[in-house]
């Protein structure tokens, strides 16, 4: 997350902005013999693809997404509009109504009963909502209102981004003894606070300066949720379903951003646009206010996310082995829809 809007910059200004698909080429085949070097097979319960799954919940949202796409262009009541949207509900529906009676469902949607599951990964929708959507016209707005360069718009934006390399270490040292909770809840009320404050502070003539501080509590907020959210999301399912949980949330976070973008542009274009700085901002202004809005709202449900010592037998699709994060021990997971108030642990 530091090294993308640096490189991207860099790209951008040096050459064109198409050459950045082009950067994960070199990557990915570098990554394939690391890969199959170092990394240890291991396999699901599922023997098969659930295909049917996939095509339903591919186009349930991109009907959702084309429709926020297009609605200030073509109106939100026109007939495309309407159409994108009934084509993205019908295919959620169907992927619901096909999950549930698949014999190998991409994803069971039994786990989202438990309402630690639940609120973890509609928590990381709604910060990716908040948080991708806002810096989206932050970063637009240091070149296209202040002048510099996709390069140096990178850098600029460098006090946000690089906290969470730069805090990672101590984040994770304070996660093993306090938990991931506190500092997800802590983290997401730092960035709704930091949007406040960039939204508040933001004119065309706002020097660079003045919006550092706003920076750092953005980033230290990002580096207070994303260092503990994997833990959060692996305790609130049963081992033999983390890589589910996994696959769920990373797709959660990505539907939040692409949702952030998609809707505060709504917002940025029916107050806004670029004819000027002023006309910029007056877009930018409720957008990112609404970015912190939503960001406030997913620390609220960082709230019911359940704490460490019952995370992880807090849910389970059939009886496994779990681990309590203060004991090893043996637990029965409940079975699902039958979760006690407390996991009943046997020392071995």
């Amino acid at each position: 997350m530091a090294l993308g809007p640096l490189v991207g910059g860099a790209v951008t200004s040096g050459w064109s902005w198409q050459y950045i698909f082009w950067l994960n080429v070199p990557v990915g085949v570098v990554l394939i013999p690391v890969a199959r070097w170092k990394l240890a097979e291991s396999r699901g319960a599922a023997s098969r693809l659930d295909l049917g799954g996939v095509g339903l919940v591919s186009a349930g949202l991109f009907g959702i997404v084309l429709g926020l796409v297009r609605g200030n262009a073509h109106g939100w009541t026109s007939d495309s509009v309407l159409g994108a949207f009934a084509v993205g509900a019908i295919g959620l529906a169907g992927f619901i109504a096909w999950e549930l009676r698949s014999d190998h469902p991409m994803l069971d949607i039994r786990l989202f009963r438990h309402r630690g599951f639940t609120a973890v990964n509609v928590t990381a929708l709604l910060f990716s909502f908040g948080m991708f959507g806002s810096i989206f016209f932050l970063t637009q707005f240091l070149q296209t209102v202040q002048g510099y360069t996709p390069l140096a718009a990178g850098i600029r934006v460098l006090p946000w981004t690089a906290m969470a390399m730069l805090l990672a270490p101590l984040v994770g040292f304070l996660a093993e003894r306090w938990g991931g909770k506190p500092l997800v809840v802590a983290g997401l009320a730092l960035q709704a606070a930091g949007l406040v404050w960039l939204a508040a502070i933001t004119t065309p003539t706002t020097p660079y300066a003045d919006l550092v501080p706003a920076f750092v509590v953005c980033g230290v907020g990002m580096a207070l949720f994303f260092v503990p959210l994997a833990s959060l999301v692996l305790g609130a399912v049963p081992r033999s379903l983390e890589g589910v949980a996994s696959g769920a949330n990373s797709a959660f976070r990505e539907l939040g951003g692409v949702l952030g973008i998609a809707v505060l542009g709504a917002v940025f274009s029916a107050n806004g646009g670029y004819a000027s700085g002023r006309d910029y901002v007056n877009g930018l202004t409720p957008a990112v206010y609404a970015g912190a809005v939503v960001v406030a709202v997913g620390a609220v449900t960082a709230l019911i996310v359940p704490g460490r010592r019952r995370s992880r037998a807090a849910v389970g699709l059939q009886d496994v082995p779990v681990l309590v994060a203060t004991e090893l021990c043996p637990v029965t997971a409940p079975a699902m829809g039958e979760l006690s108030p407390e996991p009943v642990c046997t020392p071995a």
